[in-house]
């Protein structure tokens, strides 16, 4: 067992030597001039002197290979420096929504309830106490809630959810009159 350690330190040892791999800073430094000069020769629009020498990086196998008179085109295109939450929040921000949308479920109360007519329509309050009038189609809650069938003393709103996974789910919440069961789950 010793002597596996002292072979594996002797070993270790004798790698560590004071070579570099590749090319030293003053290798650049000694061709920056000619890497410049070729440079701005390009740019003029004077050819490229044939026979110059390579300079040291290339020669050390730092080439970099660049495709003649590529441009990039960002059309169409994201742009890899914004952020995907940031664009999520704008997108929900351009999206039309009603004074009723902004807010859960649970904090809206309903207040009066007209159901024994043709269009049975509800008046619903908002944490404010700010009341509106919806009927069976009215958009109601932050999770697209709509509005489905409004009766005696209630409103049945839909809700839909969108798990991590992106699957849709939706739940059916009876929200009833003040003062009654508000927010309660129908399974």
């Amino acid at each position: 067992m010793g002597f596996a350690l002292l072979l594996l330190g002797t070993l270790s040892l004798a790698g560590c030597g004071n070579e570099t791999a590749g090319p030293k800073a003053s290798d650049y430094d000694a061709a920056k001039p000619k890497i410049l000069a070729a440079a701005q020769a390009r740019q003029h629009g004077a050819p490229a002197q044939p026979d110059a020498p390579a300079p040291a990086a290339a020669e050390a196998g730092a080439q970099a290979t660049v495709t003649a008179g590529y441009r990039y085109n960002p059309t169409e295109k994201r742009d890899p420096f914004r952020s995907f939450i940031l664009d999520q929040a704008k997108e929900a921000a351009e999206k039309d929504v009603g004074p009723l949308e902004q807010f859960d479920i649970s904090q809206l109360a309903v207040v009066a309830v007209v159901w024994d007519t043709g269009m049975p329509v509800a008046l619903v309050a908002d944490p404010s106490g700010r009341p509106y009038l919806v009927a069976e189609g009215a958009a109601v809650g932050k999770n697209d809630g709509r509005v489905i069938k409004i009766g005696d003393g209630m409103v049945l709103v839909k809700e839909t959810y969108v798990d991590w996974l992106g699957e849709k789910t939706t739940k059916d919440i009876e929200m009833s009159l003040a003062g009654g069961d508000k927010g309660g789950d129908l399974r």
